[in-house]
């Protein structure tokens, strides 16, 4: 018999004895997982659909998103792929009041979309390099929290997820791309993910009185799957656990904190990275 807690859920209102797989239940929920077409947003996706919520998986590559969201109902996930700009307000508005109209509610939004653009590195850094790796990462993420929040809070209930790095806390060391065929992110992408871990703080802060839980996952390495077979093998042996990261390797972290199991977690950061950092 699967073993009995007590929770406060849902706001303020008691309810005793609820077992764990009510905890990770999102039947009948309603998510947006931006970046959702490929590799980590797609992951999440998944993460969702399997425990049951309708899926809204959106990008500027709106046909990829698609394309997820076929194989995703293939699979028996209520999924659909829409094309958006996240550092745009208007086309993150317009996302949000879609899914709102189609299905009533939104309940989880996760503010995954990012990326970098640096090609420069200082002395010689490109200062628009700078703005449009800030842009996409650290803006698009406030865009979509607020897009979120603003229909979250009349319901007095949702889960903003969104997604830092190890680099949001760690610096690239340099010596560890020494050799290897592939673009190290360096400080703009550094200084961008610092942002959104410290962002989520700010917005658990302010929006925890409507009964929102804000949180960040910041994943270690975890290679696609074009990535330099070498780096991949550099990045097994730097974590304690000799494991190279996997997307699936989130899921753990998304279905705690998009469902009712992670009700009073706000605030915090995430770190899944096989250990990555604790050197």
């Amino acid at each position: 018999m699967a073993p009995l807690i007590r929770s406060s859920l849902l706001g303020k209102r008691e309810r005793s004895a609820v077992r764990v797989q009510e905890l990770l239940d999102l039947s009948g929920r309603v998510a947006i997982v931006t970046g959702g077409g490929t590799h980590l947003g797609k992951a999440m996706a998944s993460t969702l659909g399997e425990l049951g919520a309708a899926v809204f998986l959106a990008s500027r590559r709106g046909e990829l998103c698609e394309q997820a969201a076929n194989e995703l109902r293939a699979a028996g996930i209520d999924a659909t792929g829409l094309k958006c700009d996240v550092t745009s307000e208007p086309d993150v508005q317009a996302l949000v009041g879609r899914v709102v109209i189609e299905r009533g509610r939104l309940d989880v939004m996760i503010a995954n979309a990012g990326g970098s653009f640096t090609s420069t590195y200082i002395p010689r850094a490109s200062i628009d390099e700078f703005r449009k790796t800030l842009e996409l990462n650290l803006t698009g993420t406030y865009v979509c929290a607020q897009a979120a929040a603003e229909v979250m809070m009349p319901r007095r209930s949702g889960k903003i997820i969104t997604l830092g790095s190890i680099h949001g806390f760690l610096a690239a060391d340099k010596r560890f791309y020494k050799g290897l065929n592939f673009r190290r992110s360096g400080p703009p992408y550094q200084a961008a993910k610092g942002g959104v871990i410290n962002l989520t703080r700010a917005l658990a802060a302010e929006l925890g009185e409507w009964n929102i839980q804000v949180n960040c996952i910041s994943p270690g390495q975890i290679p696609r799957a074009d990535t330099d077979p070498a780096m991949v093998e550099k990045a097994r042996l730097n974590n304690p656990l000799e494991v190279v990261g996997r997307p699936e390797h989130l899921k753990g972290a998304v279905a705690l904190l998009a469902s009712p199991a992670g009700d009073w977690i706000t605030g915090q950061n995430i770190v899944v990275d096989g250990g990555w950092s604790i050197w």
